[in-house]
């Protein structure tokens, strides 16, 4: 298995993907939700050149902000500073497109984005699409050092149901997936990827297919609750995003929560009711995946944690991560509450790698 980790992009904290590549951490994501956080390209470049061996690149672009062409240009420019070692994640911008009080883009327009995103990265010509044209383009400058298309860049589809999963199947090199409850729900997903690629006259090698899984990790001391609060300050921010998430796909397309949220939902909801409709969508994710603000702590039950993120002893912790490897699962991407991250990178590295690690291993993409 490969740990990873989710960056909250910040121009002035590097040190912590030098400090996952001291650890043997594999993967660095960075994350791009323009009204969050940092330019992702702008830290990617500087993760670029401030380490040597970490895979870097997106975690993950996304569709509705950035066109095709401009997100082909920045993978390739990362490409030119860190070739062999540059990947590219892009999904359909749930948070980054909510937070602006927009939708992500719809399915139909993420399968033609990314008809056109995947040859560009390859350094291929690809039809953009405007208004009612399809116009043939290509980088016509890739020399001189611009931009890298002579090493590949894996292409990571995010995909959390199955007409995503489908896409990720048809175009990806791998894919990004949500936290399954069980792992043997991975063979679903397995089976919707497989039936993408096949819509597409491909087919998916599952020994060379990546996927990656985004969610997690508290290890917990001996005894230590699950609703401790040294837990909450470790992955709260994690589990509190699945709530926010889970309020759009209701506020938006009348989607019920999960089980797991119903002992909150109510109250949450009542909470939320207090803020003007108009600018609802700018308090929905406060404190997105960085921290918890004080009146959604009291959301953070049992059961909601333990839905959302991997917390348990370091030996269930060793069990839960070799089933998912047995699913086919290649990398768990750690997505901890931004003031102690640091914590859980090195209490993973020393607690679960020395088992399921034994050596940092850097495959590309």
């Amino acid at each position: 298995m490969d740990f990873g980790i989710c960056v909250q992009s910040h121009i002035n904290d590097i040190d912590y993907v030098v400090t996952a590549e001291e650890l043997g951490f594999t993967h660095a994501w960075m994350a791009d939700s323009q009204m969050l956080w940092s330019d992702c390209y702008a830290c990617l470049a500087l993760a670029a050149e401030r380490t040597s061996r970490i895979n870097i690149g997106t975690g993950v672009a996304i569709a509705g902000t950035r066109p095709a062409p401009v997100n082909a240009a920045g993978i390739a420019t990362i490409n030119a500073l860190a070739p062999g070692r540059t990947f590219f994640g892009v999904g359909a911008g749930n948070t980054a497109m909510r937070v602006m009080g927009l939708p992500p883009v719809n399915i139909k327009t993420f399968d033609r984005y990314l008809s056109e995103v995947v040859p560009l990265i390859r350094g291929e010509e690809a039809l953009l699409h405007h208004d009612e044209a399809s116009i043939p383009i290509r980088h016509i400058m890739p020399d001189k050092g611009f931009v890298n298309f002579d090493s590949p860049v894996p292409v990571h589809v995010s995909g959390f149901g199955p007409k995503s999963l489908h896409l990720a199947g048809k175009y990806g090199d791998g894919a990004v997936l949500g936290l399954p409850s069980d792992p043997g729900a991975l063979q679903v997903v397995w089976q919707w990827l497989e039936a993408g690629a096949a819509a597409a006259g491909k087919r998916i090698d599952r020994d060379t297919f990546y996927t990656t899984m985004l969610t997690t990790i508290v290890v917990l001391e001996e005894g230590e609750p699950v609703t401790s609060t040294r837990v909450k300050e470790q992955c709260g921010a994690m589990a509190m995003a699945t709530i926010h998430f889970a309020y759009d796909q209701w506020r938006n397309f009348g989607h019920q929560p999960p089980a797991h949220m119903e002992a909150v939902w109510a109250d949450y909801c009542a909470l939320l009711d207090t803020f003007p409709e108009e600018r609802r969508h700018q308090r929905i994710h406060a404190g997105h995946n960085c921290w918890v603000i004080p009146e959604e702590e009291q959301f953070l039950t049992e059961e909601v944690i333990r839905n959302t993120c991997m917390v348990g002893t370091q030996a269930q912790l060793q069990q839960q991560i070799a089933a998912y490897e047995a699913e086919g699962l290649n990398q768990i991407m750690l997505l901890p509450n931004f003031d102690t991250k640091g914590d859980v990178l090195a209490e993973v590295a020393e607690q679960l790698f020395v088992t399921q690690h034994p050596g940092p291993t850097f495959p590309i993409g």
